[in-house]
C-alpha cells in the first residue's frame, strides 16, 4: 500500500512540474520593468499579429518545443506583444501607444516600432528581438524560426 501511495504522489508531482515547464512564462512590459529591477536577466520579445501566419506557425511550433521553454524561462524574460495592441503600455515612466489606430489597415503599436524597425524597410512580422541584461539589443530576427534555429539564437545571445 505505501508502495502504491508512494508511486501515485511521484506522478502527481512530476505531472505538476511537467505541466509548470510546459508553456513560457510570458510577462507584460510592466512586469518586465519591475523584473529588471530585481533580478537582471536577458530579455526576449516577440511581436505578433493576429493574421500572421508565421506567428502562428511559432507558436505551433518553436513555443512548443521541450528546449526553448526550458532556456526562456530559466534565461530570459519572456515577452508576447500583439504588435497592433491598442493597450497603453507603461515603461520606464514613458506612456507608449498605438498612434495608428484608425491610420491604418495594420496600425502597428509604438513599442514594435521602436524595437522592431529598420532602415529603409517596412516593418514586419514575426519580429524577435533579443535583449541583454542591460537592455540593449543583441539581435533582431524578421522571419519564421523554427525551433533548431529559435534553440541556437538563444544560447548564443
Amino acid at each position: 500500500m505505501k508502495r502504491i501511495v508512494f508511486l501515485i504522489s511521484f506522478i502527481l508531482i512530476s505531472l505538476k512540474l511537467h505541466a509548470q515547464e510546459s508553456k513560457i512564462n510570458w510577462i507584460s512590459f510592466e512586469q518586465l520593468e519591475d523584473s529588471l529591477q530585481t533580478k537582471p536577466k536577458k530579455v526576449f520579445i516577440s511581436f505578433y499579429a493576429d493574421w500572421c501566419t508565421y506567428c502562428k506557425k511559432m507558436d505551433a511550433t518553436a513555443f512548443k518545443d521541450i528546449e526553448i521553454i526550458r532556456i526562456l524561462n530559466n534565461n530570459y524574460y519572456a515577452i508576447k506583444l500583439n504588435a497592433e495592441t491598442k493597450d497603453t503600455i507603461v515603461f520606464e515612466g514613458k506612456e507608449y501607444i498605438n498612434k495608428n489606430i484608425g491610420k491604418s489597415r495594420k496600425p502597428t503599436h509604438q513599442i514594435p516600432l521602436l524595437l522592431a524597425s529598420r532602415i529603409n524597410m517596412p516593418f514586419s512580422l514575426p519580429a524577435n528581438i533579443v535583449l541583454d541584461e542591460s537592455f540593449k539589443i543583441k539581435g533582431r530576427y524578421f522571419e519564421y524560426l523554427s525551433p533548431k534555429k529559435l534553440i541556437s539564437i538563444l544560447k548564443k545571445d
